[in-house]
């Protein structure tokens, strides 16, 4: 380390920093640090003169995240990587900097996070964008799972300074950990982080109920601790008579067990039973039912209470034997008896257990850890078998689901396999073998016959009746199975099954829709237009896509104008802002102003409380349009007149014409291939070419333009366009304006009225 010169922003950094080096060393046999103050260096000079929100020097969370990541005891290579997390991302040193000063391995796992860097997880409109993230985010996870353990350190060291942050980002980041990233750490068996990470995140996501709780339990907490201290005493006492030695040791429930158990269960506070646990670590298997049993002579057990996970690990590899008991004060507690090697995996999970790891002569592990990770394997199938992008975010959640129960349940042959309760036998013999799954035709539960959708429960024994002569799963087992398993071979089987005839069918659609249109297929089929639509739908081939279509899990026209959009694009690409006016006819040749657009079938779709047989026209000061708020105005021999609720005339009538009001609204069924004009008013930025842009994206989504001005701001800063269009619905024309704010220079779109 005496060839790195140090420099420390700060004292509190220059803490840090030692703090960091002192954990490492408790681990660590390696006397030779100096990557790892290299590593410091490279990142306090790239950070340098940048600041967190609150204030503090930036390297200050580089460091806080490797100090995380030394609390878990991983290699000096993931520390190094924790340190340089953000400078690819946030300063000028570039990844081949990384790779030429700290080696391939550092340059993979800081490329690996920063990659995830760009995911921004929402419940809203962004699904197939969020499943491709995580796509890759899992992709990243099952090559090296140091990323992952990375990526959540980082996270929890934004969650502790998410004070600095707005209301809107902190509720978003802490939603984000709730529903992705506490799930993944507890999956992974790192109840260290994964604690953190929910109490964090409650904290922000009901800042009443999180107060509250600490409120109430601060509150009990001299009373509790005492208890729990005389329960530990004698429970120490009790062992040692046994000939067990054991470390007991009490401590208090995390905040959001606790408010999961009263939201869920609809309890108070006073009505949860184990809000605090004793945990008593003993040497071996032999002692833990040593222990078992010399506690439950002390206490008396609560019944059902009761949960061997020694003989029946948790999928994420945590074992130890938990029992509820009634105290010496009538108040229930829960004891948890481990050995070291089961605590060591129940705090740090697969950081404890990973691949990467060798034993103590140096010989690898790595075979016998992997067939541990089998989670980690399926999310790898999953991602390489689902093409489609919102299935595999649907059973990313599903199978990151923090509050899904799980049965227990025996194979003919005694093998015990786990299933998310509410399960089927279709979804045990999917978790058998995907062929046994597609041969069956029907189940036994302990000897006798059930029907398929039964839901099976701990300790039954599942046997799956197959035959050869089975000509597959039925579409009913969709709606059927539990398992997201089950829901993907079931899936699968269809779909290849099917491959062949739906590509064609597929192939057939696009041909029809793109001659309908006045188009040639083979002309918009260019390589790297199909590849722009591969990648925006999710498929990993063409004729996914002609399969998709085929099968109706996409439409047509979603092809064929994607595809005609990238033809637009090419082709408007050399054309002037005059060149595109010119092809806008006049509004007085487009439109002629004593007539309606289709009048008189537009009047038929308008209903008008409590009148018949009345003429019914559209007012041209506003363009009323399906999907917009509507009022009829009662003319003076002319009918009634149609105004959106908004327009300026209708707002701006005197109190007694205000009588000559009438309630009107849409027959849907009616507007449905009807067109109609509307105006919005496009103002951008004043700069060449934006034109071109606009008119390409109006183009794109299959629009008519019926009229165009444009005209120029006095300080010729601003262009401002009014573009007529004919459409069909207000659906369109948002869908329309949402589209023209991705181009870079527009300001605000405004529909007009006249």
């Amino acid at each position: 380390m005496e060839d790195v010169q140090l420099t420390f922003a700060s004292e509190d950094v220059e803490k840090d920093y030692h703090t960091l080096i002192e954990k490492i060393r408790l681990y660590h046999p390696t006397t030779d640090l100096t990557m790892v103050a290299k590593a410091y260096q490279v990142a306090a000079d790239a950070h340098a003169g940048q600041l967190r929100q609150s204030g503090e020097p930036y390297i200050i969370h580089p460091l806080k995240v490797a100090i995380t990541l030394a609390d878990l005891e991983l290699d000096l290579e993931t520390i190094e990587a924790g340190l340089l997390h953000d400078v690819v991302e946030d300063t000028k040193v570039s990844a081949e900097d990384i790779e030429r000063i700290f080696g391939k391995d550092v340059s993979l796992l800081v490329d690996g996070v920063t990659k995830l860097k760009t995911l921004t997880y929402t419940t809203t409109d962004k699904e197939e964008i969020q499943a491709e993230n995580y796509r890759k985010m899992f992709l990243a996870m099952a090559k090296d799972i140091r990323v992952i353990l990375i990526k959540l350190a980082d996270r929890l060291h934004n969650l502790q300074t998410l004070e600095y942050k707005s209301k809107e980002k902190q509720l978003e980041k802490a939603r984000e950990t709730l529903d992705i990233y506490a799930p993944i750490a507890n999956r992974l068996g790192i109840s260290k982080i994964k604690v953190d990470l929910e109490d964090l995140s409650l904290k922000y996501l009901d800042p009443d109920a999180y107060h509250e709780l600490t409120r109430q339990i601060s509150h009990k907490r001299e009373e509790r601790e005492q208890i729990i201290q005389e329960i530990c005493k004698d429970l120490r006492e009790k062992l040692h008579e046994g000939g067990i030695e054991a470390v007991v040791e009490g401590r208090p429930k995390h905040f959001f067990s606790i408010y999961k158990k009263m939201v869920n269960k609809h309890k108070t506070l006073d009505q949860i039973y184990d809000l605090f646990a004793v945990r008593a670590i003993v040497d071996s298997v032999k002692d833990c039912y040593g222990a078992l049993g010399i506690i439950h002579d002390m206490y008396t057990p609560v019944p059902g209470r009761f949960k061997d996970y020694i003989a029946m690990p948790k999928s994420n590899m945590y074992q130890s034997l938990h029992t509820t008991l009634i105290g010496p004060s009538g108040e229930p507690f829960e004891v948890q008896i481990r050995t070291w090697e089961m605590h060591r995996t129940a705090q740090y999970g697969i950081a404890a257990h990973w691949k990467y790891k060798e034993d103590m002569n140096g010989v690898s592990t790595k075979h016998s850890e992997e067939e541990k990770m089998v989670w980690l394997q399926k999310i790898l199938e999953w991602q390489q078998n689902l093409s489609d992008n919102k299935e595999f975010m649907h059973v990313l959640k599903q199978d990151l689901d923090v509050f899904q129960d799980s049965v227990f349940v025996f194979s003919p042959k005694g093998d015990v396999i786990e299933l998310p309760a509410g399960s089927t036998p279709i979804d045990f013999a999917y978790q058998i073998h995907s062929a046994v799954g597609n041969k069956m035709v029907g189940a036994r539960v302990d000897g006798r016959l059930v029907t398929l959708d039964y839901k099976v429960k701990n300790g039954e024994r599942i046997e799956i009746i197959t035959s050869q002569n089975s000509k597959g799963p039925s579409r009913d087992w969709l709606n059927i199975v539990k398992t997201t398993q089950a829901k993907n071979k079931i899936s699968q089987w269809f779909k290849k099954e099917l491959k062949q005839e739906n590509v064609a069918r597929g192939k057939e659609l696009l041909e029809k829709y793109a001659k309908s249109k006045g188009m040639s297929l083979p002309e918009l089929l260019r390589p790297e237009w199909m590849k722009i639509v591969q990648k925006k739908y999710g498929f990993l081939d063409w004729e996914s896509v002609l399969a998709a279509v085929g099968h109706g899990g996409l439409k047509e026209g979603q092809i064929v104008n994607r595809l005609h959009e990238e033809y637009r694009k090419e082709h408007l690409a050399a054309m002037t802002d005059e060149d595109v006016l010119k092809l806008i006819p006049d509004k007085a040749e487009a439109v002629p102003q004593d007539q309606d657009l289709h009048q008189k079938k537009k009047g038929g779709a308008i209903i008008v409380k409590g009148l018949h047989d009345l003429a019914v026209r559209f007012s041209k000061c506003c363009d009323p349009v399906p999907g917009d708020e509507i009022v009829g105005f009662i003319t003076r021999g002319r009918g009634v007149s149609i105004h959106r609720t908004d327009c300026v005339n209708i707002m701006m009538l005197p109190e007694e014409e205000r009588k000559r009001l009438i309630e009107a609204e849409w027959e849907v069924s009616s507007t449905e291939g009807l067109k109609f004009q509307s105006t919005i008013q496009v103002i951008t930025e004043e700069r060449s070419g934006i034109l071109v842009e606009i008119s390409s994206v109006i183009n794109a989504e299959n629009l008519k333009i019926l009229h165009l001005d444009a005209r120029v701001s006095k300080d010729h800063m601003t262009d401002t366009f009014n573009v007529t269009l004919e459409i069909s619905s207000k659906n369109q024309l948002d869908q329309l304006g949402n589209k023209l704010m991705q181009i870079p220079g527009v300001h605000e779109i405004v529909r007009t009225s006249k």
